[in-house]
């Protein structure tokens, strides 16, 4: 089995919590792409984290954290800058998330600064999320994007509070599309599809993305499961029923669980096999919801085995 290299954020996020009856935050390492890497070590993938971490002791956390994770930092890169946080707050399970730091830690990663080999020798590449909206990042996102000879997955997890400047969401919806060509599975929110195309019900944007040239498109739409458009039509794939407290992270999870049996598997040769792997994935994500915090709460395969049973 090969390895999967993850390209984008890792930062801090601060978690909206009370203590004796107070306002605190909740120190928690976060960063979907983050996320993603630490939910396929825990399922048994070999994955390499890609990009900028800063050169202060929260970076250092953050290098801890992935380690003992088992998660590589071959092609991570320090960086003179203070670590960036997501400040979160919730108004039920969604957390609402706000960033601060300049310049920020995640963001300052360069095309030159890409470990060419660990890039070319992945089995499975993944980039999106909030580094893509930074010019650096998105360069050397391209650049990993043309060299692969893996199994290209894409997620845009797109955050509204960065679409600051006029022609920000057009732009976004330009680099998803330049992704989407080429992407053998793009993974994105109901959320996502609304704000990217929100004249679009959420069964067409997984056709559109297809049209463009995703191989597979899953779109994952909270309690009500996902959809999956592996073929001609779109399917939709149940979520199991949890109790859900933080659903900080699940997305995240949900991606992670299918890199990890891509390494496993290679691509699943029809649409029935696509279905499989979502049920699985959104089982993941479940077991998610059902603890605090995003990155720590990522499950092992033994996990999820005895929580569904």
């Amino acid at each position: 089995m090969g390895y999967a290299v993850v390209l984008g954020e890792a930062l801090v996020d601060l978690l909206d919590a009370e203590h004796d009856g107070q306002p605190v935050y909740r120190q928690a390492i976060g960063g979907g792409p983050l996320n993603v890497a630490v939910a396929v070590a825990r399922l048994g993938g070999d994955v390499q984290f890609v990009g900028s971490l800063g050169d202060d002791a929260l970076a250092a956390r953050i290098r801890a954290f992935l380690g003992a994770a088992g998660v590589g930092l071959d092609g991570a890169v320090t960086v003179p800058a203070p670590t960036a946080l997501a400040v979160a707050t919730f108004a039920g399970p969604e957390p609402d998330f706000r960033f601060y730091g300049e310049p920020r830690s995640y963001a300052l990663l360069t095309a030159d600064d890409l470990d060419v080999a660990l890039v070319e020798g992945a089995q499975v590449l993944y980039c999106g999320s909030i580094v893509l909206l930074d010019p650096p990042v998105l360069a050397a996102a391209r650049r990993a994007w043309s060299i692969a000879g893996a199994l290209r997955v894409f997620d845009p997890n797109v955050r509204p509070t960065l679409l600051t400047g006029p022609g920000a969401l057009d732009d976004l919806r330009g680099v998803v599309a330049e992704f989407a060509a080429s992407a053998h599975l793009v993974k994105l929110s109901a959320a996502d599809a609304r704000l990217l195309y929100p004249r679009e019900p959420v069964e067409g944007v997984a056709a559109y993305l297809r049209e463009l040239g995703a191989a597979t498109v899953v779109v994952t739409l909270g309690a009500d499961g996902a959809l999956v458009a592996a073929a001609a039509d779109v399917v939709r794939v149940p979520a199991p029923k949890v109790a859900a407290v933080d659903a900080t992270g699940a997305g995240d999870s949900v991606m992670g669980a299918l890199i990890a049996d891509l390494l496993h598997a290679g691509e699943p040769t029809d649409p029935t096999g696509w279905r499989d792997r979502v049920a699985f994935a959104l089982r993941v994500a479940g077991l998610v919801c059902e603890s605090a915090g995003g990155a720590t709460a990522m499950p092992t395969r033994a996990a999820v085995a005895e929580r569904f049973r």
